[in-house]
């Protein structure tokens, strides 16, 4: 089995990338765990997070779990959201926040810091329903008479919306007194202070995409190749996209609102994927989703560490200054392809 790029496939080699994909998450998790601005031998941590018996010790191994569950998944559902909107849209550069959902999602998030309401999980409900209206209007604006979507359409549709909502950050920021640091500080993206309301919150949300994106693997293959050849062997091309698209603006948007804005991580972990295994989605995709959880878990705790004074990093930092200079030889390695999409 030959994979578009040359790399010839079996079970077994499949088999070995997934194991070293895994142990990566495993050694970022572990790592995650046991290492932290406070230090905790690992066993005494280890016995804390089972027996509730010194107070401190216990938090600490609880905060510690959760913050690196969510990192991991969160950066498993951008992985994979990258993954199907590259494939949807047939752009190299496409990512979880092209249709301008990670800004209709901020924005949501950011009235609600504003407004001082965003306790609990109302800050991560306004996100969501920022989300969902953005995703309305770019549907409506992009929406031809026939009923149907093009990629190119869609895209220029988000980043009107997208612009748009942005002006409107700008305004609240320079509107916002005393909130504008933590508006500031929750847009670049951070797991600071997250608990397990914000791991169930995402969950309850976001399982779709991880169900629907295995399920349809051999659909994205078609898909990518484009809707008229998907159409002749027998994909229905509208039910399926909207399925797919649905669920993968679903998934970022959650994302955003339990850790704020944390961009590339969508971009290049599939990027990396197809480079070295090849395009075809049975392995793309969960290789995708174990690379960009462990990514993701790393730039955590980088962001954790990094600074001697204790302080913390956003962790969308990280992810820019990794991901940036990516994007740079990506677009000029993509250019012609870039030239004649849709």
């Amino acid at each position: 089995m030959e994979s578009p790029n040359g790399f010839y496939w079996s079970s077994r080699s499949f088999f070995v990338f997934l194991l070293l994909a895994g142990a990566l998450l495993g050694v970022s998790a572990l790592l995650s765990f046991f290492w932290g601005r406070f230090e905790v031998p690992p066993k005494a941590l280890l016995l804390a997070l089972v027996k509730d018996q010194e107070p401190t010790l216990h938090t600490i191994a609880k905060l510690r779990l959760v913050r690196t569950l969510l990192a991991a998944s969160v950066g498993a559902a951008l992985a994979l959201s990258g993954a199907i909107f590259q494939a949807l849209l047939r752009n190299p550069l496409a990512e979880p926040y092209t249709l301008g959902v990670a800004t209709g999602a901020a924005f949501g998030a950011t009235l609600a810091i504003f407004f001082g309401v965003s306790a609990g999980l109302i800050l991560p409900l306004f996100a969501l329903a920022g989300a969902a209206l953005t995703l309305l209007v770019v549907v409506y604006l992009s929406r031809t008479e026939e009923g149907a979507f093009r990629p190119a359409t869609l895209i220029l549709a988000g980043l009107v919306v997208s612009s748009f909502l942005s002006a409107g950050i700008s305004l609240l920021k320079s509107l916002a007194d005393e909130s504008v640091s933590a508006i500031v500080f929750w847009l670049l993206g951070s797991f600071s202070g997250r608990g397990p309301l914000e791991l169930s919150f995402f969950w309850f949300y976001a399982w779709p995409l991880f169900f629907l994106a295995w399920h349809f693997r051999r659909e994205l293959d078609l898909l990518s190749l484009g809707d008229v050849e998907a159409l002749e062997l027998g994909v229905a091309v509208r039910r399926v996209r909207a399925l797919l698209t649905l669920s993968a603006c679903l998934a970022a948007a959650v994302c955003v609102a339990v850790s704020g804005v944390i961009g590339f991580i969508g971009l290049i972990v599939p990027h990396l994927v197809r480079l070295t295994c090849g395009a075809r989605h049975q392995f793309l995709l969960p290789l995708s989703a174990l690379l960009g959880a462990a990514l993701l878990v790393f730039s955590d705790l980088g962001a954790r560490l990094l600074l001697p004074t204790g302080e913390e990093l956003p962790v969308g930092v990280i992810t820019a200054l990794l991901g940036a200079p990516f994007f740079a030889w990506l677009l000029k390695r993509k250019k012609r392809e870039i030239e004649w999409l849709p």
